[in-house]
């Protein structure tokens, strides 16, 4: 019973993959998880920006997490979902290998991301969690989003 019992230390993520290696987002910012769907192409839209799908009547945008991270690409299997989240008041779809798990760890067990993690700038990350005998890096979605970004950019 103890294990349903969550102390202010301790962080739910939803664990999923890209490639190989397994990462984490809060699941604050998770609103659902969708099989992959039919993405309707955005012309002039960046390359990492898959599209935009329909969403019981609201149109969200689809992120290739792989291009948006720089990892190498793979065919969509029955595996692969949609991760949609919301962060501030932006809505969009993240394109994933597979939705592993739902867990809670410690933020004493989460260290600061490094310079580069697995080819991944570090301002994508919000860390690195450690978990028994495996790693979860961690994203910070209003990085991959580009939350924010518009102000950096003036």
């Amino acid at each position: 019973m103890s294990e349903l019992t969550y102390s202010g230390d301790d962080v739910q993520l939803v664990v999923f993959k890209l490639g190989r290696e397994e990462y984490g987002i809060s699941i604050l910012q998770v609103q659902e998880i969708k099989r992959i769907t039919e993405i309707t192409r955005v012309p002039h839209s960046p390359d990492y920006i898959k599209g935009v799908m329909n969403l019981r009547g609201s149109v969200l945008p689809v992120i290739d997490l792989k291009k948006r991270l720089n990892l190498p690409p793979q065919d969509y299997t029955d595996d692969t979902r949609i991760i949609i989240i919301k962060v501030e008041e932006i809505t969009v779809g993240m394109i994933v290998d597979a939705v592993s798990e739902v867990t809670t760890i410690n933020q004493n067990s989460i260290e600061p991301p490094q310079a580069v993690v697995g080819g991944i700038a570090a301002d994508y990350l919000s860390g690195v969690g450690k978990m028994e005998n495996r790693l979860l890096i961690l994203l910070n979605a209003d990085a991959i989003i580009g939350v924010g970004q518009e102000v950096k950019a003036s």
